[in-house]
């Protein structure tokens, strides 16, 4: 009787619950982790059939594109983008490697820094006019400006990554004029990639995924507006691959806090493609300006398969 699912991560770990107001929450002590984490609740109303599909894994090549305007172009090169770093990842996937503590205590690895060069050369080959923004090497570009920029996360959840749990994945946004146009999440190791486009409907390794609308109500609408109460309590979700499976149809609402704008912008056009919402905890569009000097301020997102929940989520979102 699985009514929900419930997901949430220390060092990544999956707890199913037989319903929504059986919900406990809990935490793990930081420790060198650092003191300021990207928490997370990841809900599900119920479990109902949904418009998915799960194949074999995909490669660009496997993607027939019919360059029918500029947009197909940029979705071709994500994908080899994307293909790029999953090499690289898998090489290290599993094994042994140096991990490397930056200034805010947050692990980084060979894997992290290697996958993102590999994007990059990708990126600076295809369209050497474009702006580069990644996690951990900043803006690259000669302009101070530029009308299109890329995001990049190679491994969004390394510390899952670092411990062997295939709940990571690579972030790739394209912004035109700061806003987000093309967004992937791809699992390398699982073999699945979510691409949202603007104005197209998401897929999940070519195929099309679409969201039923869900509702709470009853004892599950009561559980739910307690989690107001324990939003800052330290739940540690599934990354970026939370939004992959809102996406899928597996969860309804994502509610996260310290996101930077590479944790977040190429997961627009992928939930909104797939019939969902994302916004601040204020209902705020998401967005960011990348320049050379541009800080990575840290956001508050929530995601929600449909407006009910989300309006639903940001009623019980204001009680700071």
């Amino acid at each position: 009787m699985l009514s929900q699912q419930i997901l949430f991560q220390s060092q990544s770990f999956l707890l199913p619950c037989n319903n929504l107001h059986d919900l406990q929450l809990s935490s793990t002590p930081l420790g060198f982790w650092g003191s300021n984490p990207r928490t997370t609740i990841c809900l599900r109303s119920r479990f109902d059939s949904r418009m998915f599909s799960l194949s074999n894994g995909l490669r660009s090549g496997d993607v027939k594109l019919g360059f029918e305007n500029e947009i197909d172009r940029f979705i071709e090169v994500g994908n080899g983008v994307a293909d790029a770093a999953g090499d690289v990842i898998r090489k290290y996937f599993r094994n042994k490697f140096e991990i490397i503590d930056k200034e805010d205590l947050s692990p980084v690895t060979i894997a992290d820094r290697a996958a993102e060069e590999s994007m990059v050369s990708i990126i600076l080959e295809s369209f050497p006019h474009h702006a580069i923004y990644g996690e951990e090497n900043g803006w690259r570009c000669k302009e101070r400006t530029a009308e299109y920029v890329w995001v990049l996360d190679p491994i969004d959840g390394t510390k899952s990554f670092i411990t062997g749990k295939p709940l990571f994945g690579t972030l790739i946004a394209l912004l035109h004029k700061g806003k987000p146009v093309v967004g992937i999440i791809d699992q390398p190791v699982l073999r699945e990639r979510w691409l949202g486009v603007s104005g197209r409907k998401t897929t999940l390794n070519g195929q099309e995924l679409y969201n039923e609308s869900t509702s709470f109500s009853g004892d599950a609408e009561k559980a739910f507006n307690q989690v107001r109460s324990k939003v800052k309590v330290p739940l540690y979700g599934c990354d970026c691959y939370a939004y992959a499976l809102l996406a899928s149809g597996f969860v309804d609402l994502v509610v996260e806090s310290g996101l930077k704008p590479y944790d977040f912008l190429s997961l627009i056009p992928v939930i909104e493609g797939a019939g969902g919402v994302i916004t601040d905890w204020k209902g705020h569009q998401l967005s960011w300006e990348a320049a050379p000097d541009s800080s990575a301020p840290s956001f508050n997102v929530v995601a929600a398969g449909d407006e009910q929940l989300h309006k639903l989520a940001l009623e019980s979102l204001q009680w700071q």
